[in-house]
């Protein structure tokens, strides 16, 4: 059986709406039915900035083995960037597959609910648990502006971060997305929130 759910093993068709009941998919060509394993995903999401990057390392060595993080930006490449629906699409994707090998999958990077919540892949995880890091406006800015060049961090780029920031703030909660401030956190008392938080969430 193949890893990518969308395709059934049977018939070979790729379902770009899947067919899913409980942790059952049905392919809706043939009626193939396969069971898979559904496990929660975790978002860990925020403005550029605000620390997500820097705990990869960290918690990669922290849960050694108990989950897979992945970094989002590294399909951040020309093919997906014209189109934000279809890169999330291959993200949840990638992450359903990874998860078949029995491990759930923290996926870093900028992300909101509404963009996850609304999608086919949606049905692979029994949950998307969201977490936030976000920082105040000056802390943002100097960490962004201390970026090197090719990173191509110019003030507009800046100003808009900020705007999701403050977004986050006020509208996160709202949307089911935990805060955690890194402003005046160190990375270690940050790694030890975030390691906390998944862990609490495993299944």
């Amino acid at each position: 059986m193949g890893l990518d759910l969308r395709i059934c093993p049977a018939c070979g068709e790729l379902a770009e709406h899947p067919v899913v009941e409980g942790s059952v998919i049905t392919c809706p060509k043939c009626g193939h039915e396969r069971p898979f394993r559904k496990l929660p995903l975790f978002a860990l999401t925020g403005p550029s900035g605000a620390g997500k990057s820097t705990m990869g390392p960290l918690l990669a060595e922290r849960f050694a083995g108990d989950v897979v993080l992945l970094e989002q930006d590294i399909l951040w490449i020309d093919a997906l960037r014209g189109d934000v629906t279809s890169f999330r699409s291959v993200w949840l994707r990638m992450a359903a597959m990874v998860q078949q090998n029995g491990r759930p999958v923290v996926l870093c990077g900028t992300v909101a609910p509404p963009e996850f919540e609304q999608l086919p892949e949606r049905a692979f995880f029994s949950d998307i648990h969201y977490l936030a890091l976000v920082g105040s406006p000056d802390s943002l800015r100097v960490r962004l502006r201390a970026r090197p060049a090719w990173r191509e961090w110019d003030e507009p780029r800046i100003e808009e971060m900020l705007e999701f920031n403050d977004w986050l703030r006020k509208s996160g909660p709202g949307l089911g997305v935990d805060l955690f401030d890194t402003t005046d956190a160190s990375r270690e008392a940050t790694a030890d929130h975030v390691e906390r938080w998944i862990r609490a969430r495993l299944p």
